[in-house]
């Protein structure tokens, strides 16, 4: 391997690693074995909330033998270096947030970026994902998509961040709180159009899991009957703009170039007629009907 760039996902001479793990998003039987198998043998134990992660050991029927320490926002930066010092000296690390992969909208980022710096290994267990789940479920174009995650908090900071994303033209999967939801799919309708197709999925994969398809102006209101629970927002992107036909000279001049490359007018004006999408008489008076000086 080159200088400089560094490979991670196997235990080291030491034996050890950071685990990224993804915990389901509301029903534990969603668990892999993996899962199980890691969080079982983990040596250090990091989670977003300590309760949470002991209710699903016990969901899982997982007997704890690790060392649990918090990691949530608050504390994650000053965290990190007893973590990897664990690791360095052998310790398998397993990180879990409260529900899906650890780093997205979640705290471990910095964790696996400090980890890659110092050449320490990390490797993830695959989990669920609402990002992932609620685009598939979302019934929009899912061959592009982009994740903007949370939105600015302040009136004009999220307007000026919808603004940029105007014109985007992957689908946009975002979180929002139950708290803000309807401020947000307002400022989203003034941004994207009322008409923008969207879907706000809630409660993922739980019990009342429920899926609304629209347009914005659907989905305010919807949001306006009241909301509860974990939500997940999926915008289509913008629609291609629509070019301007060409106007009179420029079918002309299109058709005079085919012309002059060896082509009869009459297949000039049928290439051009077909690939502008306009009629062939349109064509037809725009290159050969002399126009008056």
């Amino acid at each position: 391997m080159s200088d400089g760039v560094k490979a991670s996902g196997v235990p080291g001479p030491a034996g050890g690693a950071l685990v990224l793990a993804g915990t389901p998003l509301g029903r534990p039987d969603d668990a892999s074995d993996r899962l199980r198998a890691s969080l079982a043998g983990a040596d250090v134990i990091a989670a977003e909330d300590t309760r949470r992660l002991r209710r699903l050991a016990a969901d899982l029927g997982v007997a704890l033998t690790a060392a649990v320490v918090s990691y949530y926002e608050a504390v994650e930066q000053a965290r990190i270096p007893g973590l990897l010092e664990r690791i360095a000296n052998g310790a398998t690390v397993v990180l879990v947030t409260d529900a899906g992969m650890p780093s997205v909208s979640d705290p471990g980022y910095r964790l696996v970026a400090a980890a890659a710096a110092a050449g320490l290994p990390v490797t993830c267990v695959p989990g669920p994902s609402a990002v992932l789940t609620a685009l598939a479920l979302s019934g929009l174009p899912s061959d592009r998509f982009c994740f903007e995650g949370f939105l600015p908090r302040k009136t004009g900071e999220r307007a000026r961040a919808l603004a940029e994303l105007a014109g985007e033209r992957r689908t946009m999967v975002f979180f929002e709180s139950v708290h803000r939801i309807g401020d947000t799919l307002t400022a989203m309708r003034q941004a994207f159009g009322a008409d923008r197709p969207a879907a706000l999925c809630r409660e993922l994969t739980k019990t009342y899991e429920q899926v609304v398809r629209g347009t914005l102006a659907d989905l305010v209101a919807a949001a306006e009957t009241g909301l509860r629970g974990e939500l997940t927002l999926v915008v289509a992107g913008a629609s291609a703009p629509v070019a301007a036909p060409p106007d009179a000279e420029e079918l002309a001049a299109l058709v005079q170039d085919l012309v002059a490359a060896g082509r009869t007018r009459r297949d000039a004006v049928d290439e051009i007629a077909a690939r502008v999408g306009l009629s062939r008489r349109t064509v037809y008076n725009a290159a050969v009907v002399p126009r008056p000086d």
